[in-house]
């Protein structure tokens, strides 16, 4: 009996051995499953032809002109001199260098494209992988092209010294180029990518996606022991473990990853600026509506469990919804959600604290009271949308920031004013809704708008009414009493004129009828959106900057007696 061979991912043989299960794969089983393990789900290395057939449109593929030679200035040997390494990896995978790059189309849509080749010197960026990278970056910048970046390398190629180092400044400046010019660059990163590559254009762009158990990272396992002999975690620098920390957008299994790039080249591509009809004119009160509840009960109403968050508002709101993930800075808060979504022929930016209808939704969301991380989160993609003028939708429902330890030890303070600023300055139309609870700074942080809605149901206050009551009053048992000083309500807030208009609800609450409601948020948000769109950046952001200045100047405040105003 013949003992299947484990052999390299684009040799042709009958059989593999995964390198993670152990499990033996009839091979064209293995190329059926795009050279991913069926028991396990491991992922094969693969080279840049066979990457770039699984997401590219059948014969789009038009290849660049291959990279000069690089030379060898250093005349480097460690056991074969450099250029006897260079005709070895050459010949072993019939490629000039560590490098396939081209253009494609991917669901009809152009990209630039460039990928890496492990097999080749593991990937390493020398000369002239830098050059090709940069030149792969000129035709996106040239042709308007967005521009598609997969990675596989050990990192920067030490055979080339300090002329590779270089290369990790060449490749950035030219994401840096594509920014400017509004060209969007998404990373896919795959098994492993380390070193040089991970700190410069592999970490760079305005998505980065990894495929699942893919090592990524700048020092390895190996060099992280040997030096500093320190004992890593499980899964350390794994996809995964860089999801949860807040460094990618997302973990994207191979069979999905043609279809996630699609979504995402159409949402970042072209918007055509039709909103869908929004025909009823009450969908958005401008006058307070008839109501028997107290404060009191109005609170209790917006923190009903069951009242439709953030992701359930998305789901019935949008046409289509990309989640991204991450501060790129420490984590990935649950608490704060956000991505790139489409209403009618529109792409926005979604963003929106998130609670949950369970213990365990609630428990992962921390009960949509959001830390630095959260609003690190909202404040890139407040930037994103900036970048590629996308209009920016928020949903506000939170009891406030959160207020632990952990959260004042990373900046809590920083995060939320970091948002308000950021907000005030964006070139693009913001419209902010407050379907729950309206707490504090932590609310504000995406409060600050062209155009605020309130769901009728819903406050927005300065503190808790138990918060209020315990600092006024030495107990919380006067919350109903400080819910009615504190004019938190829809009517008192529209008199205030910190909100421009109430979304209505069904009779008893929005929880009752999600679908409902959601559809008439919708249908609000179209009709608040619509008339922005024709605003130049200059517009908005003077015509937000005059909102907030009036308040506290009596010339400016529009306070409404609305008793008054019903009686002329």
């Amino acid at each position: 009996m013949t003992t299947p061979r484990q052999v390299r991912a684009d040799q042709d043989v009958q059989w593999r051995r995964c390198a993670s299960c152990g499990a033996f794969v009839y091979g064209k089983r293995l190329d059926r499953n795009r050279k991913v393990c069926p028991e396990c789900q491991f992922h094969f290395r693969i080279p840049p032809d066979v990457r770039i057939g699984q997401l590219a449109d059948p014969g789009s593929f038009r290849p660049l002109p291959d990279p000069p030679a690089p030379g060898d200035p250093l005349r480097f040997t460690d056991s074969k001199p450099y250029p006897e390494r260079l005709r070895d990896a050459q010949a072993r995978t019939g490629r000039p260098d560590a490098v396939l790059a081209g253009r494609m189309t991917v669901r009809g849509r152009p990209v630039a494209v460039a990928v890496l080749d492990f097999s080749f010197m593991g990937g390493s960026m020398g000369t002239a992988v830098g050059e090709q990278i940069a030149a792969t970056a000129r035709l996106a910048l040239a042709e308007r092209l967005p521009l598609l970046l997969v990675a596989a390398s050990g990192g920067a190629r030490m055979q080339e010294g300090a002329l590779s180092l270089m290369q990790m400044a060449k490749t950035a400046q030219w994401i840096e180029r594509l920014r400017e010019a509004r060209i969007p660059v998404i990373n896919l990163n795959t098994d492993p990518t380390f070193g040089g590559v991970s700190a410069s254009f592999a970490m760079l762009g305005d998505v980065v996606l990894a495929e699942p158990g893919a090592l990524i990272g700048f020092a390895g396992p190996q060099v992280i022991r040997n030096t500093i002999r320190q004992e890593l975690p499980p899964g350390f620098q794994s996809a995964e473990f860089l999801l949860e920390h807040g460094m990618i957008d997302a973990v994207v299994p191979r069979e999905t990853q043609r279809e996630h790039l699609a979504r995402l080249l159409h949402l970042l591509g072209p918007s055509v600026p039709e909103l869908p009809d929004a025909p009823d004119p009450a969908v958005v009160l401008t006058r307070p509506p008839a109501t028997t509840r107290t404060a009191r009960d109005l609170v209790a109403l917006a923190r009903n469990v069951q009242r439709p968050t953030t992701l359930d508002y998305v789901g019935y709101v949008f046409d289509d919804f990309v989640e991204l993930h991450g501060d790129r800075v420490h984590g990935d808060d649950r608490a704060l959600v956000g991505g790139l979504a489409r209403l009618g022929g529109q792409s926005v930016v979604v963003l929106g604290h998130q609670k949950g209808h369970d213990t365990a939704e609630l428990v992962r969301g921390n009960f949509g009271m959001p830390g630095p991380d959260g609003y690190r989160k909202a404040l890139r993609l407040m930037r994103f949308a900036d970048r590629f003028g996308l209009p920016v939708i928020a949903f506000v429902d939170t009891p406030g920031a959160f207020p632990g330890i952990d959260a004042e030890e990373r900046g809590q303070s920083v995060a939320i004013a970091d948002c308000i600023l950021e907000l005030s300055r964006l070139r693009v139309p913001v419209v902010s809704v407050v379907t729950g609870e309206g707490g504090s700074g932590g609310a504000l942080a995406l409060g600050v708008a062209d155009t605020v809605l309130i769901l009728q149901n819903a406050y927005y206050s300065v503190i808790s009414p138990e918060g209020c009551s315990t600092i006024l009053f030495g107990t919380a048992e006067h919350a109903g009493r400080a819910a009615d000083a504190l004019r938190l309500t829809p009517s008192d807030l529209l008199r205030l004129g910190v909100v421009d208009g109430i979304v209505p609800e069904p009779p008893d609450g929005a929880h009752t009828e999600p679908h409902t409601t959601a559809l008439t948020v919708k249908s609000a948000l179209v009709r608040t959106l619509a008339p922005l769109l024709g605003r130049s950046g200059r517009q908005l952001v003077d015509a937000r900057r005059e909102r907030f200045d009036r308040f506290g100047d009596p010339r400016l405040q529009p306070v409404v007696d609305w008793e008054k105003h019903d009686e002329h």
